[in-house]
């Protein structure tokens, strides 16, 4: 076939050849709009700048992303493989700043055809600011009351001191960092735990890890209390004898728990005195005996020795003095 011939075979009736390339070209692009889907995300925002200065200013954490393409193909994207950042790292100085927000793909997202990727919002601010690093006391913040009849004797808070590397306007000011609060409600032993330690301007970065190791020491409350009118008794004496104490009754102060000593009741052999060595009758000044639960502390007890008037059992020397 000519040239010619071919030519005129193109062209013949090209309105209607033209109309079905258009409309195949349609359904093409109708069958891949049919078969693109769209995936929501939300990503964390990084701000990149030189290493002298850093954000001062408050900026959005993240950012949203719509990922739109074949649905097999972003189904299989992983959330972390698609980075944001505002790359800041050509300012030198300090000052406001405007930069569209910018998307890295990576690993799974890579080599993936056709992709759309729509960020919001396209552009933030940031006020930067230069950077410097401070070392700080680290205090720990303490709530709540040990138990009744307990007493918090001291803490202690590992390590004692935070490295923190922030803007210079807001950082400079700061005094110490402190941990999130520990309750001592109801304690009454010591303890040990880990807490973690607040960072109440995100504009602020902790070196080193997030938590500190807290040690709280409690011993129980020491009150004093006096007892008075505290019975005698004799103990092993023979019972060929009588002795005669002249009524006399003990007294003790003690220290100990609070909650102990006000339900403490001094028991019936409370004070002693050992009268087994007696063998016969006479004026005997004998050692009294405290038998003192070992909860509690002796302060001093009166009186320390008792003095005896021992007769033979019924005798008339007795029962006189009587």
């Amino acid at each position: 076939m000519s040239s010619r011939k071919l030519i005129v075979k193109i062209i013949e009736n090209w309105p209607v050849k033209v109309l079905s390339i258009v409309l195949a070209f349609i359904l093409f692009i109708f069958h891949r709009l049919n078969t693109m889907t769209t995936r929501p995300l939300s990503i964390p925002l990084a701000i990149e700048t030189s290493s002298a200065l850093t954000p001062a200013s408050a900026y959005p954490r993240t950012v949203r992303v719509t990922l739109r393409g074949e649905d097999n193909s972003i189904q299989s994207i992983a959330d972390n493989d698609i980075e944001a950042y505002v790359d800041l790292t050509r300012y030198e100085a300090e000052g406001s700043y405007s930069a569209p927000v910018q998307i890295r793909k990576k690993e799974s997202a890579l080599g993936i055809e056709p992709l759309e990727i729509v960020v919001y919002p396209l552009k933030i601010s940031v006020q930067l600011d230069r950077k410097i690093s401070k070392t700080l006391p680290l205090s720990a913040v303490i709530t709540g009351r040990v138990a009744d009849g307990f007493n918090l004797i001291s803490h202690s808070i590992s390590p004692s001191e935070i490295t923190v590397t922030g803007p210079l306007g807001l950082l400079e000011s700061v005094a110490e960092i402190k941990t999130e609060p520990i309750d001592l409600d109801g304690r009454n032993s010591d303890f040990s735990m880990e807490v973690h330690i607040a960072n109440l301007n995100p504009l602020f970065v902790l070196r080193g890890s997030s938590t500190a190791r807290f040690s709280c020491f409690i011993n129980a409350t020491v009150s004093v209390r006096s007892i008075d009118g505290i019975a005698i008794t004799l103990k092993g004496l023979n019972f060929d004898f009588e002795a005669d104490t002249g009524g006399r009754t003990g007294s003790i102060r003690i220290e100990g728990n609070q909650s102990q000593l006000d339900d403490f009741r001094p028991p019936m052999d409370f004070f002693t005195v050992d009268c087994s060595g007696i063998s016969q009758p006479g004026t005997y000044t004998l050692p009294i005996v405290v038998d003192l639960p070992a909860d509690f502390s002796l302060i001093r007890y009166e009186p320390e020795d008792l003095l005896l008037t021992v007769t033979h059992y019924g005798s008339s020397e007795y029962r006189e003095h009587l």
